[in-house]
């Protein structure tokens, strides 16, 4: 008697790979789920689902389809689609797994920054499909070979943006030049830079700072593109309307953006351009994890889409001057010719000091004042003040030494002329103030803030009206009329036809901060103020105040030539000796004090030539520590992988607080 073999039937399984935002990083992976038949055409790669997780209703997005399950039990079925809209391309997907494991991060961590909350109106208000090509919309101007003005004035800036606009990937450093009236101006170059890449029927993302850059990068594409040709992302605009500006790039409406941080992921269609501005404002530093700098991911995204890069900034970055050491991008601008720039002064150098006497090294010096005096005759005068507030820091009159808190240690302040001292940390008035050091009672100022140099400099002109900018009050910009601006550094705002003088106030309160970038940073600003004046042509000075005379500072020198890219050489070349930061992989991990033994011994085994520095204790904290690793760049993967598998092994044991790991750059050196 034979056996006929019964037929195999096989039933088609819909499975879905999804990620859910769990917030546990041992669970940082796609999970198999069961496609129900009803969700089968919407719950597409992409889309934002609602999964079973853990005995939670939780958000995760589809990031692939199958018809064969890898796991042998039952699978879970899928919730519900949230919206059929595939907000998760592939692209963003690849950089963001690639930006989560070069940060020792999760993947969720970075999607979280990429794609906005959704909004229902904005997505059914919103039409599937542009009405009409953008390109018909508002007259790209003519062709490829018209080099624009603007960078045909730069050194190799003719050539890197011709192979932009014929469809090449070329990566370039960009040292813009200072005192440019606005058609020539940074905002008008990156517009054009944005326009090449449309010319070779590609996309662009621009990254700047802060909200005033992109107001000014907005009407220079504005101008040059045309209305409705790009959008702009920023924190500010609300839910519905950021929402609405990222959509239409999505759905290919248009395909340049201009934005602030998170604008680094905006999925835009056949990207040809990631370009950022100011390279070391720490505005492009991602507070929150993965804590990732915009210069890293759009890099990486260049990596994963072969566009062309531009990094521009009026000064240079020591991570900017690595890259180029390194071949990575090249050289285009730089080289200023004086009289484009202002003429710098150092106050107290040459006959100052004979001719002022104690004058030459006041808060506001002789020579400064002078300087002023003459500059309200022709327009505006910009004074750049390193502290914001009134008194930020205070010392012993009798001794020098720095007042401090008696409860907390903190520093203290005089928030206004008419209030007590206060304790910066702890906020508790400081009245009956008493010396540790020689038992004085009197305070005086250690730091002259923006608020107290109005009052001075207010009342040395009398009649001159004095304009203050800074947080909380940020002015957009100035007109051409005689006035006195103060300001902290960032929140300068731009005059018309630029500053007569601008003065530098504080300047050792700049280079003497305890921190490994002070003397880029110094650099960075001041350049940065600086540039706001007028070229030395049209009468510019800038005077820089506060700055040691006993000795050469190559900051300052640095100001003077008008030659960032010389200073940025310089610190390049004593990091590699010294195996310092940027030239060595480095990551900041701060942990609490039990667990320093178990990342030691992970990271050695992971890369025995890694380096650890530390720990040192953490402010604030009695148990949390601060440990700072170097190694090779070669085995900087290899580290990052070994202190995410720690912090994974943490958040299965479901520690309090986990291992907080910042790679690529230090808090202090």
């Amino acid at each position: 008697m034979s056996l006929t073999p019964r037929p195999v039937r096989f039933v088609r399984v819909r499975v879905a790979q999804v990620l859910v935002d769990s917030g546990l990083v041992h669970l940082d992976r796609p999970f198999e789920y069961l496609v129900p038949e009803d969700l089968d055409e919407t719950a597409q790669p992409g889309v934002r689902v609602k999964v079973r997780f853990a005995g939670r209703d939780l958000a995760g997005y589809v990031v692939e389809r199958s018809d064969v399950a890898e796991h042998t039990g039952r699978l879970a079925p899928i919730r519900t689609v949230v919206s059929p809209e595939q907000v998760l391309t592939p692209e963003v997907l690849e950089l963001a797994r690639r930006v989560s494991r070069h940060q020792a991060g999760t993947v969720m961590d970075v999607l979280r920054l990429a794609i906005p909350p959704r909004h229902a109106r904005a997505e059914k208000a919103l039409p599937l499909e542009p009405l009409a090509d953008p390109r018909d919309e508002g007259g790209i101007p003519p062709s490829p070979a018209e080099v624009p003005g603007v960078w045909a004035g730069y050194r190799a800036g003719a050539a890197w943006w011709s192979r932009v606009a014929t469809g090449e990937s070329p990566r370039a450093a960009w040292l813009a030049a200072p005192s440019r009236p606005t058609e020539t101006d940074w905002p008008r170059a990156l517009a054009e830079a944005a326009r090449a890449a449309l010319l070779s029927d590609r996309g662009a993302v621009l990254v700047v700072p802060d909200q005033r850059d992109v107001a000014r990068v907005d009407a220079a594409l504005t101008e040059v593109l045309g209305r409705d040709q790009h959008v702009r992302l920023t924190a500010d605009q609300g839910p519905q309307a950021r929402y609405t500006s990222w959509l239409k790039v999505l759905r290919g409406h248009v395909r340049v953006v201009v934005g602030t941080r998170a604008a680094a992921y905006a999925p835009v269609r056949d990207l040809g351009l990631v370009a950022w501005w100011d390279d070391g404002d720490d505005l492009h530093e991602e507070p929150r994890a993965p804590y990732a700098h915009v210069r890293d991911v759009l890099l990486t995204r260049a990596d994963v889409e072969g566009c062309a890069v531009l990094g521009g900034g009026l000064a240079m970055s020591t991570d900017v001057a690595a890259l180029v050491d390194a071949g990575r991008v090249h050289l285009v601008g730089g080289s200023t010719p004086r009289r484009e720039a202002p003429r710098v002064v150092v106050a107290g150098e040459g006959l100052d000091e004979e001719r002022d006497g104690p004058g030459a090294r006041a808060h506001i010096p002789s020579s400064a004042h002078r300087a002023a005096s003459a500059g309200l005759q022709h327009g505006p005068v910009l004074l750049q003040v390193p502290r914001r507030g009134y008194l930020p820091a205070m010392s012993c009159a009798t001794c020098r030494a720095p007042a401090r808190c008696p409860e907390c240690r903190g520093p203290l302040a005089l928030p206004a002329p008419d209030q007590a001292p206060r304790c910066g940390w702890c906020g508790k008035s400081a009245r009956g103030f008493e010396c540790p050091h020689c038992d004085g009672d009197r305070l005086r100022a250690g730091i002259i803030g923006a608020r107290r140099t109005a009052e001075e400099i207010g009342r040395s002109f009398p009649g001159t009206r004095v304009i203050t900018s800074g947080a909380g009050e940020v002015q957009e910009g100035v007109g051409a009329e005689p006035a006195i601006v103060v300001a902290t550094p960032g929140a300068e705002p731009v005059a018309d036809g630029g500053y007569t003088a601008v003065l530098l106030l504080d300047a050792w309160a700049s280079l003497d901060r305890p921190d490994l970038r002070a003397g880029e940073e110094a650099v960075r600003r001041w350049i940065t103020a600086a540039a706001l004046a007028r070229p030395w042509t049209d009468g510019g000075v800038v005077v820089l105040c506060g700055a040691p005379t006993h000795a050469t500072i190559p900051a300052v020198e640095a100001l003077v030539r008008w030659d960032p890219e010389w200073f940025a050489a310089r610190e390049i070349a004593e990091r590699v000796e010294l195996s310092l930061p940027p030239t060595t992989w480095t990551a900041e991990v701060v942990t609490d004090r039990r667990r320093i033994e178990p990342i030691e011994h992970a990271v050695r085994a992971a890369a025995p030539a890694a380096q650890l520095l530390g720990p040192l204790p953490v402010t604030g904290s009695e148990d949390r520590r601060r440990l700072v690793i170097t190694a090779p760049f070669a085995d900087g993967p290899l580290v990052a992988a070994a202190l995410k598998d720690v912090r994974a092994g943490e958040s299965a044991r479901k520690a309090d607080e986990l291992t907080s790991v910042k790679v690529g750059h230090l808090t202090t050196g």
